[in-house]
């Protein structure tokens, strides 16, 4: 399934809660943006890596027994996260002085945790040394990046666009101008990805073939390039049409036809994320 049809297809609040989903589809979207939030911005001023750390274990919990995925996912996802961060530690760490001993890049905590020399030599690249001080800076990084990343997705895996921006529209009162407008360019993806295999198709049964290699994949591409634009310039015609039909955009307001209530728990959310969030702020304090 393509990204724009996995984005379309998850199931709306509504849906979930009658259906039973796991919890984190039952939520509101602009409840969860709240919820993870104040720990994203955190990310970008935190120095020790062990309270990013911690909030991918717990963002690690909340995807996998919140969201509606497959075995397969959750095995990529639990196999995946240590992968790129050990991936990124080492191609982050090596942008780092290697004259540095860690003091002034936030490594300081990790080698003092670990009991490690920060001027000890890991290996050379290039006869330029990767220091232990260099790879515990790059997996400091590695880790704020990759929680900012599980932060996103415990907002959005489970987040149906359509309920966003209805969201958007009724709970921050954005002009229904803007936000209608963008649901219905969103909707725009999965279409052209339709149409684009029904072009690729007549192709191939009328025998037009380019060859094989770069070259000749991209001219395939040019080719189906004219056909899908004169799609999409149809389609947004018979949009504007349907939208001009409706009278959009004559008043101010419009008559929702799907009512975006929060619940009990949608507000039991928020305070358990701010919490949880301190405490892994403030968990290296304590600890020390």
């Amino acid at each position: 399934m393509s990204a724009g049809n996995a984005l379309v297809s998850r199931p709306t609040v509504a849906r979930s809660r009658a259906d039973r989903l796991p919890w984190l589809h039952r939520r509101t979207p602009l409840v969860k943006i709240a919820a993870t939030l104040p720990a994203i911005i955190a990310m970008f001023v935190v120095r020790d890596p062990f309270s990013p750390a911690l909030l991918i274990v717990l963002c690690g919990i909340a995807i996998l027994s919140g969201a509606r995925m497959s075995a397969r996912t959750a095995l990529l996802l639990i196999v995946g996260v240590p992968v790129v961060v050990a991936v990124l530690s080492v191609t982050l760490g090596a942008w780092v002085d290697p004259t540095a001993d860690g003091e002034t890049s936030g490594a300081a905590p990790l080698l003092a945790a670990l009991a490690l020399d920060g001027t000890a030599t890991i290996f050379e690249l290039a006869g330029r040394p990767f220091t232990v001080a260099a790879w515990a800076t790059g997996l400091g990084t590695a880790l704020r990046l990759v929680a900012i990343v599980l932060l996103s997705l415990v907002g959005g895996i489970a987040t149906a666009g359509d309920d966003f921006v209805r969201s958007l529209v009724q709970h921050l009162h954005v002009p229904y101008r803007f936000g209608y407008a963008a649901m219905a360019a969103f909707r725009f993806v999965p279409r052209f990805r339709s149409e684009l295999e029904v072009i690729r198709a007549a192709r191939r049964v009328r025998g037009v073939d380019r060859g094989r290699g770069p070259i000749a994949w991209l001219r395939s591409q040019l080719d189906a390039a004219i056909p899908l634009l004169a799609g999409a310039l149809r389609h947004a015609d018979r949009v504007a049409l349907s939208m001009d039909a409706r009278a959009f955009g004559f008043a101010p307001t419009r008559t929702e036809r799907h009512i975006l209530r929060t619940d009990a728990a949608d507000w039991a959310l928020m305070p358990i994320a701010w919490v949880a969030t301190a405490a892994a702020l403030l968990a290296p304090d304590i600890l020390s």
